[in-house]
């Protein structure tokens, strides 16, 4: 009918702002450190070309007055458990490799000069990597060069990166 209001039920409740809710999903999703956004995310493995990577993030993130968020990704190396007759189980197997770095890493002296943090993954390093740059919307992501043959045959992972990031990449040799 036209013209015709009905009124509103007293227990009928209000519609949510629909921005709010984006807001709310977004700050949801971003659990990490707000003390770390716009910081320095560095790759880091342990080897000779990561220890490089690692100082000359530092220098960055000191210069910058901004944090340092050290990214291990971890093996996870999928292991096949026969049980019997069962067909074979896949077993995620953890890195405990990022305990030993983190370690390594709270005992150095020139990570004292920059906050820090340690962020493990298990993945693609380049999708893990170019995700945390994401999360903590870095400045810039900081990767060793590979210098062997496994580079060669699939790409090294800074070319990778490079190629797909969203945020400037930078290459130690």
């Amino acid at each position: 009918m036209a013209g015709h209001e009905s009124p509103e039920p007293a227990d009928r409740k209000q519609v949510a702002d629909p921005t709010a809710d984006l807001e709310a999903a977004e700050e949801t999703r971003c659990s990490c450190d707000p003390a770390f956004r716009h910081g320095v995310v560095v790759g880091f493995d342990g080897s000779m070309s990561s220890e490089r990577a690692l100082a000359y993030a530092i220098g960055i993130a000191r210069r910058h007055d901004s944090g340092l968020i050290i990214v291990h990704v971890a093996n996870r190396l999928p292991t096949t458990v026969w049980a019997g007759c069962e067909p074979p189980v896949f077993v995620d197997v953890p890195d405990h490799r990022t305990e030993v770095l983190g370690l390594e890493l709270a005992c150095a002296d020139h990570l004292s000069e920059v906050p820090w943090i340690l962020v493990e993954r298990g993945g693609d390093i380049c999708h893990e990597l170019e995700e945390v740059g994401r999360e903590y919307e870095a400045d810039a992501i900081v990767v060793g060069s590979t210098h062997g043959i496994v580079g060669r045959i699939f790409g090294s992972v800074a070319g990778r990166l490079a190629r797909r990031a969203q945020r400037p990449v930078i290459v130690i040799p």
